[in-house]
C-alpha cells in the first residue's frame, strides 16, 4: 500500500485524527518561519499520546546534527526529514553524526531540481536515507508552498528514482488531485499538509479522512 504521511501537526486533536483516517505516519514542523512550526514541548506532548505504530517524522531546514538529535531524544521521533539551506549543516552530517542508528532519515529535494538534471545525495547521507521526498519547494522556501511541480517533466526520474530508494511525492497535493499524482509517479509515499487544512496549522478532519481515502482507493484499483 503507498505511505501516508500527514504533516505539520501543531496539535493534539489533528494528529489523532490522521491515525483515526489511516495515515502511516505524521509529520512535526520545526522550521520557525513555517505557520505550521511547533514546540519541542508541545510535539512530545501530542507523540506520547500516539500509537506506537505510527511513524512521528520531524522536519528540520539547516538545523545542526546536534540540535536535531536534541529534539528527536526529546520528542521521540522515529524519522527526521531534511530540506537543506544554503551554508547549512546538511543530511549527511547527520548521518554521520546521529546518535540513534535506527531513527530513519527522509531527504527532501526540489521536484525544480530533478527537471534541471537531478540531485547529488553524498554517500553518508545514501547509506542512512530511508527515503527521498521530492516536493514542489526551493532552497529559498523549502516545502510548505501548496503548489505542485511538474509531474510530467518529472515522471522518468521519479520512476527511475524508486527502483533504488522509495520515493515520497509531496506539494500540493489534495484530495482532488493526489490520485493523478499517484497514477503519473507512481511514488512509494505521499505527503501532504496544506491540502487538508482548514487553515495554516489547522487540519480538516474531513480532507484528511478524504485523502486517505482517495489513496486507498488507488491501492484497491492496483491490485
Amino acid at each position: 500500500m503507498t505511505w501516508i504521511k500527514i504533516c505539520g501537526m501543531t496539535n493534539l486533536e489533528d494528529a489523532l485524527t490522521a491515525v483515526d483516517a489511516g495515515a502511516d505516519a505524521v509529520g512535526f514542523v520545526f522550521y520557525e518561519k513555517s505557520p505550521r512550526n511547533i514546540t519541542v514541548e508541545a510535539a512530545r506532548e501530542i507523540v506520547e499520546k500516539l500509537p506506537e505504530g505510527v511513524e512521528k517524522i520531524g522536519v528540520f531546514v539547516g538545523e545542526s546534527a546536534e540540535g536535531i538529535n536534541h529534539v528527536a531524544r526529546r520528542v521521540g521521533l522515529t524519522a527526521v526529514q531534511f530540506y537543506h539551506a544554503p551554508g547549512k549543516s546538511s543530511s549527511a552530517d547527520w548521518a554521520v553524526n546521529s546518535d540513534e542508528p535506527r531513527r530513519k532519515m527522509i531527504v527532501a529535494v526540489p521536484g525544480e531540481k530533478l527537471v534541471d538534471g537531478g540531485v547529488f545525495i553524498s554517500d553518508e547521507a545514501k547509506k542512512r536515507m530511508h527515503a527521498m521526498l521530492i516536493d514542489s519547494g526551493s532552497e529559498n522556501r523549502p516545502g510548505g508552498t501548496g503548489a505542485t511541480f511538474d509531474w510530467e517533466k518529472c515522471r522518468g526520474m521519479v520512476q527511475g528514482l524508486d527502483f533504488t530508494i522509495p520515493v515520497i511525492v509531496a506539494g500540493g497535493l489534495t484530495p482532488d488531485n493526489v490520485c493523478e499524482a499517484i497514477e503519473i509517479l507512481k511514488p512509494w509515499g505521499v505527503d501532504v499538509a496544506s491540502g487538508v487544512e482548514a487553515r495554516p496549522g489547522k487540519k480538516d478532519p474531513e480532507k484528511v479522512r478524504a485523502f486517505v481515502r482517495a489513496v486507498r482507493e488507488m491501492d484497491r484499483q492496483a491490485i
